[in-house]
């Protein structure tokens, strides 16, 4: 009987640019303009798929001959495989399997009938079982040839960690579902640097991705264990951590849940790393009553974490530590606090620091760090515990102001490291750090409720505070407020504009789709991204390698230097890199923040974040500040936008004066002091409200007094005025000193 045909891949839009290699607008073009351009074969009318034959007879009848780089291939092979049903995880012990081959064996191997080659894949596979778990049920049949000879040739051309970035996208993505997610690589770096020295030997009970691991591995650890419940995540940590720990490194990862099946049952090493999951009910509290794991208290069903603090503590040589990233629920629920006594007084628990929301999934609250030690049978236990205060730190809006943003990892990371590697040195001789840092003592903490939040335990430092350095602070923010406020002063005293006349000035304006077309600018934008990407989270042991800065909506709303991150690979695949004189503008609108940005020296080089289009203009057509000014007007930006809540930008429809060169300067550097004095006032506010928070810290804290009411004296109120009847009538002071002095606006 004969058998059917196999199934064409469906191919996405994205998918077809790369096998052009074109730009997604092109792609857009060639659907609107070509009668003939293939129908969609399935999928949505929003994201519609294409007959991957089709399309490449397509291209071939119009002598475009694909330019699909080995990485996008693998993609687009990988599409048509899962479609028959083949998931792509047991493809990734294959590429440590081409890794540790040259290249001309490589290029050999692709030679091969389809036949041989699936014997020696198989044989590959085989070879690796010692490395990768769960390998022996992977075999390769003919119907794999194709996907066979792409992966090959990525890891050939394009090296092992992009194959491995490419196997692990879908993978990821099915993951997310599961509530897997990956240690940002900034995070895992801190967490591995708070372990003291060098640790040789470094576990990871729920390691993921590998993440973690990888970050011990980069500080010198040599015996790598692992353990996922997911055999795909164990898979793609035992591939990536060979890949990238070298050679003389050991590694061994396994499969199964630790609560329940610990794979390293009599294992002791020198630092313990874990992300562990978050409120699971599930975690094994009625078989695991009795486990003697439990030397701190028998955790309570809703106490996952502490499970997973004392399953951490077990594996830990005496001295040994254990980083944990833990919710903040668990330094404060009533059915922890026995156990959190008991960490406490033994002396096991050395530090607690929080971090800001947007550290890591689940973004929207403030994850915490928790260092532990495990006891050493002739060493007094520790009388004080470090907390860490990093909560408050500013974040970067997230995309649409619907996701917590970017973290400022070097000044969170700083502030953890330097107060911990205060306190590690001389615990009893710490000092104090307002409103960051504090050591408390064991016998504060343990009160009816063992709360071991820093925010809690920080603050009420303040009272410790020296009130003369109070003062200092807030001498040295006034200046500072001062001065930001007289910039402001200047640029708004600054005339750099007229009154049109008696009427406003009406011009010929063009919109952007025919400014393009026209060749006076390019309108470039990266294809989105996954939402670990995007949020600017990289992953090396996992995703396919290093990292590139790249500039994100959050951004251009914050003011701030580029803080997303994008892999290689993916900015392989044409992402646009940003110029000096590219207009930035963002895709969705709305909420507080710049709109727009011209990209200067310091952006140069960076890539193009998703949900930011990019406007590049012929500097002998048009002038990059004028096109900023016209292109980020609140008129221009509503009327070129769809959506209600959220408004989405659509670049193409927005407007642009056609006016000559010269006018367009004198517009420009207009629109260029528009631009200096929404960054002054944007610093003012910022240290306003900083000045004002030490000095109503201050007043609070009994570190400041009032000063005397005859020399106080209330400046006007620039926000009301008296002649304006729609605003209420502004308090009157209850003391009669400020009273007489109160200036009339």
């Amino acid at each position: 009987m004969p058998q059917p045909p196999p199934p064409s891949a469906q191919v996405t839009a994205a998918e077809i640019s790369r096998i052009a290699g074109v730009t997604r607008a092109t792609v857009s073009n060639w659907r609107r303009r070509h009668d003939d351009f293939p129908a969609p074969s399935g999928g949505t009318d929003s994201s519609p798929l294409y007959d991957l034959e089709e399309v490449r007879a397509w291209l071939a009848s119009r002598g475009q001959h694909t330019a699909a780089t080995p990485s996008g291939e693998l993609r687009t092979t990988l599409r048509l495989r899962e479609q028959a049903g083949a998931a792509a995880s047991d493809l990734l012990v294959l590429v440590l399997a081409a890794a540790r081959r040259p290249a001309d064996d490589l290029t050999g191997l692709l030679a091969l009938p389809d036949a041989d080659l699936v014997k020696q894949a198989n044989d590959a596979a085989a070879g690796v079982a010692d490395v990768v778990p769960d390998t022996e049920s992977v075999r390769f049949t003919d119907a794999d040839t194709t996907v066979l000879r792409a992966l090959l040739l990525c890891v050939r051309d394009e090296g092992a960690q992009t194959a491995l970035g490419v196997l692990a996208e879908r993978e990821l993505e099915d993951s997310a579902a599961s509530g897997a997610y990956r240690t940002p690589a900034p995070l895992a770096d801190l967490l591995a640097r708070l372990i003291p020295g060098s640790p040789a030997r470094v576990l990871d009970p729920a390691c993921g991705s590998g993440t973690l691991l990888t970050a011990a591995a980069a500080r010198g650890a040599r015996e790598l264990y692992g353990q996922d419940s997911l055999p795909v995540q164990a898979r793609r940590t035992a591939v990536g951590l060979t890949l990238t720990a070298g050679e003389g490194a050991d590694v061994t990862v396994r499969t199964g849940d630790s609560l329940r099946a610990d794979a390293f049952p009599d294992l002791t090493v020198d630092a313990v790393l874990c992300n562990p999951p978050y409120g699971d009910r599930d975690w094994g509290h009625d078989e695991l009553a009795y486990d003697p794991r439990w030397a701190y208290g028998f955790p309570p069903r809703a106490e996952s974490e502490l499970a997973w603090v004392q399953h951490a503590l077990a594996h830990l040589e005496p001295g040994g530590h254990a980083v944990l990233l833990l919710p903040p629920a668990t330094a404060t629920r009533t059915s922890g606090r026995r156990i959190r006594a008991e960490l406490i007084r033994s002396g096991a628990l050395r530090a607690v620091a929080a971090l800001p929301p947007g550290a890591a999934i689940p973004l929207h609250i403030g994850l915490q760090v928790w260092v532990l030690q495990r006891p050493e049978p002739t060493r007094p236990a520790y009388q004080t515990v470090l907390f860490v205060d990093t909560a408050d730190e500013p974040t970067a809006p997230g995309r649409g102001g619907s996701r917590a943003g970017a973290v400022d990892w070097a000044r969170v990371t700083e502030q953890i490291l330097s107060a911990w590697t205060a306190y590690a040195e001389d615990p009893d001789g710490f000092e104090a750090q307002a409103g960051v840092a504090r050591a408390v003592s064991v016998v504060d903490l343990l009160d009816e409720v063992v709360d071991v939040t820093p925010a809690r335990q920080v603050r009420a430092s303040q009272a410790d505070t020296d009130p003369q350095e109070l003062a200092d602070q807030t001498v040295a923010a006034r200046e500072t407020l001062t001065g930001a406020a007289r910039s402001v002063a200047l640029l708004a005293a600054t005339e750099l504009w007229d009154a049109a006349g008696d009427e406003a000035r009406q011009w010929r304006s063009a919109t952007v789709s025919d400014l393009a077309r026209g060749g006076a600018l390019k309108v470039l934008r990266t294809a989105p991204a996954s939402p670990r990407q995007a949020d600017g989270e990289g992953d090396p042991g996992a995703g396919g390698g290093a990292t590139r800065p790249a500039l994100t909506g959050g951004d251009i709303a914050r003011g701030s230097e580029p803080t997303g991150r994008i892999e290689d690979a993916q900015a392989a695949e044409q992402v646009p890199e940003i110029a000096v004189g590219d207009v930035l503008v963002r895709g969705l609108i709305g909420g507080r923040g710049a709109v727009a940005r011209v990209a200067g020296e310091d952006e140069a080089g960076v890539l193009l974040g998703p949900g930011v289009h990019l406007f590049r203009p012929d500097p002998a057509r048009l002038d990059p500040w004028f096109l900023y000014g016209f292109l980020g007007s609140e008129a221009n930006l509503t009327g070129a936008s769809t959506g209600s809540s959220t408004l989405h930008l659509s670049p193409g429809r927005l407007r642009v004066p056609l006016l000559p060169l010269e006018e367009q300067r004198r517009y420009g550097e207009a629109f260029r002091h528009v631009a200096a004095l929404r960054e002054q006032a944007r610093r003012a506010e910022e240290l306003a409200e900083e000045t004002a928070r030490l000095v109503a810290d201050g007043l609070t804290g009994g570190q400041l007094v009032p000063s005397e009411p005859e020399t106080f004296e209330l400046p006007p109120l620039l926000t009301r005025t008296d002649e304006d009847p729609t605003l209420p009538p502004r308090c009157t002071s209850s003391v009669p000193a400020l009273e007489g002095k109160r200036k009339k606006s």
